[in-house]
């Protein structure tokens, strides 16, 4: 048998996983030796985008139920190594055993994570970077009533105004009105946003800047811009100029970076961690591994890279995972391809921001593009589960669309 090891359970590793074996079975009888295997600390695909949402803990589909019905072996176990001369993968299972994986073709599909601050009372502060977390965040929301009523009790300071800054911000004044309402408190809501930046979404550009400045206007939510966070604690929240925010919520969402098993891989990294890869998303320099989703710096259209989201890491699982099992079979590989560049941002009750192209030009606001975000969060972005039929034909769709 030849193994294909894929390490990640989220979107670009659970594509990669159904791309392999939907490449050997289109292969006939030359892909019946092909094993497909997926390694993941835990048992769902957690679905990462929609976790600034209300009752993020219902934001996961079961791993099973998409890569049982195609034959794809899971492993449950935290990896610790990764040696690509020997080929082999360490790991942890879940009660403690030790584990060494062999592999012919690697996937690394371990996503990315939040840059964690490290200024006094960093520890107290919440983020909606992990499925916990999200769910953290939520209970504390929910159990803020049973607070001694407080000046800061429901004001929630949102620390980076970055993508899922804004999201998170233009949601928490409707989560937490909703809250407060029981209390007779509705009025004593409030939203800050912090960001360094002098501008709120500085890396999405002046593009869809004035609809978000419009939307978080419109919201009530205040700007605290040029600024950082000096030390938090339960109760309140010290800025860089010396200003305290009584706030009993504090939310970070500043910065990202590409697994730290990307470390493990001989390669060329960027400054967000990620591993330069070719067009067929084959770790340059490093035979037999390849990377995909926010592990991966790969080639995107029209000179750009490929960035850290959703709609990168789907194709580019789909793609890897064709790529390992024709690499091993001698059969051509596929090109990486995305989609045109489009982003889609929630804006909580004022609606959403799409917009198209690099330079992000806004094609649709307000209700009509919160249509498209719920379309995207709520039916777009899962995968089909318990039919194999479905899994391995949306397995094929290298496009988005």
């Amino acid at each position: 048998m030849k193994d294909v090891l894929i390490i990640g359970g989220g979107f670009a590793g659970v594509w990669s996983a159904a791309g392999a074996v939907r490449a050997a079975r289109e292969a006939g009888g030359a892909g019946d030796e092909i094993r497909v295997t997926l390694v993941s600390g835990g048992d769902d695909l957690v679905i990462r985008p929609r976790l600034y949402e209300d009752a993020p803990e219902g934001m996961r589909v079961a791993l099973d139920r998409v890569l049982g019905p195609i034959g794809v072996r899971r492993v449950t176990a935290t990896v610790t190594g990764i040696d690509t001369e020997a080929h082999t993968v360490r790991a942890v299972g879940r009660a403690g055993e030790e584990l060494d994986l062999a592999y012919d073709k690697l996937v690394l599909a371990t996503g990315s994570q939040l840059v964690r601050p490290g200024f006094p009372g960093a520890r107290d502060i919440f983020d909606v970077d992990t499925l916990p977390a999200a769910a953290a965040l939520d209970s504390h929301l929910r159990r803020l009533p049973e607070r001694t009523p407080s000046q800061g009790r429901y004001t929630a300071v949102v620390v980076g105004a970055g993508f899922t800054g804004v999201e998170i911000a233009t949601a928490l004044g409707e989560r937490l009105r909703a809250i407060a309402d029981g209390q007779g408190a509705a009025e004593d809501v409030r939203v800050v946003l912090v960001d360094r930046a002098e501008v709120v979404g500085p890396e999405l550009g002046p593009g869809p800047r004035p609809a978000i400045e419009e939307a978080i206007d419109e919201l009530k939510i205040e700007r605290r811009l040029g600024l950082t966070v000096a030390s938090a604690t339960r109760q309140d929240v010290t800025l860089s100029d010396g200003e305290v925010i009584p706030a009993a919520t504090v939310v970070w969402t500043a910065g990202m970076a590409a697994s730290p098993l990307t470390a493990q891989i001989p390669g060329e990294r960027d400054r967000l961690g990620r591993l330069s890869v070719d067009a067929h998303l084959q770790v340059i320099g490093v035979p037999d591994v390849y990377a995909a989703g926010d592990t991966a710096l790969a080639p995107a259209e029209d000179g750009h890279s490929t960035v850290q989201s959703c709609q990168h890491a789907l194709p580019m699982g789909k793609f890897a995972g064709h790529n390992v099992t024709a690499d091993l079979l001698g059969n051509a590989l596929l090109p990486f391809t995305p989609d045109p560049y489009t982003t889609c941002l929630d804006l909580g009750s004022a609606g959403a921001v799409f917009t198209e192209g690099w330079d992000r030009r806004i094609a649709l606001t307000g209700p009509e593009a919160k249509t498209l975000k719920r379309n995207i969060n709520a039916l777009w972005i899962y995968p089909p589960t318990d039919d194999p039929e479905q899994i391995l034909a949306q397995a094929g769709r290298f496009s988005n669309g």
